[in-house]
């Protein structure tokens, strides 16, 4: 086999977002995290839904699936259940992830199927031209709601740290080196992975720009403790108006296909449903 290049993973399928869009850091930092895993394209599943971040499974030269839109989540998980073999990456917007998909994204981090899903945040639905999301600030004026959002912000990293995601962690778009360290490790954790990107919207969101995030990230040091549950609460919880960037929360709880296998549960079911399902419709031939 020839050795893997950067090229391998790039599509031809022209890119349609915004000049400046920062979909396009976590476009060129997912193929670099790709070839440093050494992952064939063939042995990868990118799983989307609809909007502007999802687009970003067109764009690598790998496996993909469109399913609806804050369902993708469910999608990946069947799949990562009936071929376990592939490397299964969920990429949504938060819209589809904490709005329309809010309930799936729960259930996934319960389940702990052995995947990673990386949200999109930029706190704008940018394929409705500036509408709110469930991350947009309390009081910000946007295209769609231009007296303001009346409601609060929900907070998805003390969520999934509550929830006991088996792994949480936060980058930014345009911090390439650390997103890609992030995105290793996600990927190689084995269990559900939780990656929030967060990402300026260059066309409908003035508040949260580059500059913004330069101004108030921080990277979290050797003193954090990412098994420390209520620690890394806290630290998602602060709000003193600095955001923090890298893993807050990991546990090595087991995935659910360890689980199935050790007799709780009915695995039989899934594993052996595509030779189940050859018969029937051999009968037909």
């Amino acid at each position: 086999m020839a050795e893997l290049t950067l090229n391998d993973y790039k599509s031809k399928v022209e890119n349609a977002w915004c000049p400046g869009c920062g979909n396009f850091g976590i476009l060129n930092t997912l193929q670099k995290s790709l070839l440093a895993l050494g992952l064939p394209p063939e042995r990868v599943l990118l799983v989307s839904g609809i909007g502007q971040a999802p687009k970003i499974v067109h764009y690598v030269h790998a496996n993909a699936f469109d399913g609806l839109h804050g369902r993708e989540v469910s999608s990946a998980q069947a799949a990562k259940i009936v071929a376990d073999d592939l490397t299964v990456i969920v990429h949504s917007g938060d819209g589809g992830a904490y709005g329309e998909g809010g309930n799936h994204f729960l259930h996934a981090m319960r389940r702990n199927v052995d995947l990673t899903h990386v949200v999109h945040d930029n706190h704008i639905y940018g394929l409705t031209k500036g509408q709110a999301s469930p991350t947009t600030e309390q009081g910000q004026k946007v295209a769609v709601h231009p007296d303001g959002v009346a409601a609060l912000p929900m907070n998805p990293l003390a969520l999934a740290i509550s929830q006991s995601c088996s792994f949480v962690a936060q980058s930014l778009s345009s911090n390439a080196g650390h997103l890609q360290e992030i995105l290793c490790e996600a990927i190689r954790h084995p269990g559900f992975s939780f990656v929030n990107v967060l990402q300026p919207c260059v066309s409908w969101d003035p508040v949260h720009t580059y500059a913004h995030y330069q101004k108030h990230c921080y990277l979290l040091d050797a003193s954090h403790d990412p098994t420390d549950q209520l620690g890394a609460l806290a630290v998602a919880l602060a709000h003193d108006g600095r955001i923090p960037l890298g893993v807050l929360y990991r546990n090595e709880r087991p995935a659910l296909r360890p689980i199935m296998e050790s007799g709780i549960g009915d695995l039989r079911t899934c594993t052996d449903r595509p030779a189940r399902l050859a018969a029937v419709f051999n009968r037909f031939r």
